[in-house]
Order: structure tokens, then C-alpha cells, then sequence
């Protein structure tokens, strides 16, 4: 970690390179890292902490090999964005922000995917789709190994 922490620092505001490049490494940001970061930027670990906790996208714990994202932006809830995503919640038995039992797949909600003339819209791995139905989640979640 303070290596990573090192090769970051002459970066301009090199917080959230540091946090990227960590995760990048790790998987998540290690809580063991936030008082290294604090003592390299001169910050308080109560900063490094607010960027950790106030950013979706850095995790604290590792996530499944699969990343589902579902799009939660008024457009998309507008043509069946709430069905799906309490559909895929179920389907999957988890919580937003959680992992299936078997590690395959974390479901995150995303606000706004940039596809809302095609909502419902949703993010597997990076890849986004548009007019994702129930019929469509479930085949990408089998194909994600849930």
C-alpha cells in the first residue's frame, strides 16, 4: 500500500488517484490504508474517510467476480426501472451494495447511465445495456454466474 501511496503523490489532488489505484490493487480500499493515506496528504482520516464513504464506487469490502449495476434515475424508473430492480434484488437475495452467497455477482444501483432513451438501463462488468426487462436480467444474471 505505501508504495501505491508513494507513486501517487506528486499527482495534483492525489486522493482519489490513491484510492483508485488501491482499489485497482486490492479490490477494495483496506481500512488499514485510510491512516497511511491521511499521513502522506497531511489530511485527517476523517477526510480520506468522507471521500471513501461519499464516492459509490469505492468499496470496503471486495466485490463479486460481476458487477450489476441497475440504473435508478427518473427516467428509468419512469418505463419499469423499480420492477426490475426489485426483480433482480429478489432474484439475486440480496440488498443494494451486496454479493450473492457464491461471490458471482455484487448488484449496485447507479444514477444515471447515460441510456435514458433506452430504460430501463443497467451496467454488467462495464458494459452497459438498454431496455433490460426481467426476461433480460435474468439472462444476464445466468450468464454472470448467479
Amino acid at each position: 500500500m505505501r508504495a501505491i501511496i508513494s507513486d501517487h503523490l506528486h499527482l495534483e489532488g492525489a486522493l482519489l488517484p490513491i484510492l483508485h489505484a488501491l482499489q485497482n490493487a486490492c479490490g477494495r480500499i483496506p481500512q488499514e490504508a485510510t491512516p497511511l493515506i491521511a499521513d502522506a496528504l497531511n489530511i485527517s482520516k476523517a477526510e480520506v474517510h468522507g471521500v471513501i464513504s461519499f464516492y459509490h464506487d469505492f468499496r470496503e469490502v471486495p466485490a463479486g467476480r460481476h458487477v450489476v449495476k441497475i440504473c435508478r434515475a427518473e427516467a428509468c424508473q419512469a418505463v419499469g426501472g423499480n420492477a426490475l430492480a426489485e426483480a433482480a434484488l429478489a432474484r439475486l437475495g440480496v440488498e443494494w451494495h451486496g454479493t450473492t452467497g457464491n461471490g458471482a455477482v455484487t448488484l449496485e444501483p447507479v444514477y444515471c447511465l447515460g441510456l435514458c432513451a433506452c430504460g430501463p438501463a443497467a451496467m454488467v462488468d462495464g458494459k452497459v445495456h438498454g431496455r433490460v426487462d426481467e426476461v433480460r436480467m435474468a439472462k444476464l444474471l445466468a450468464e454472470a454466474g448467479a
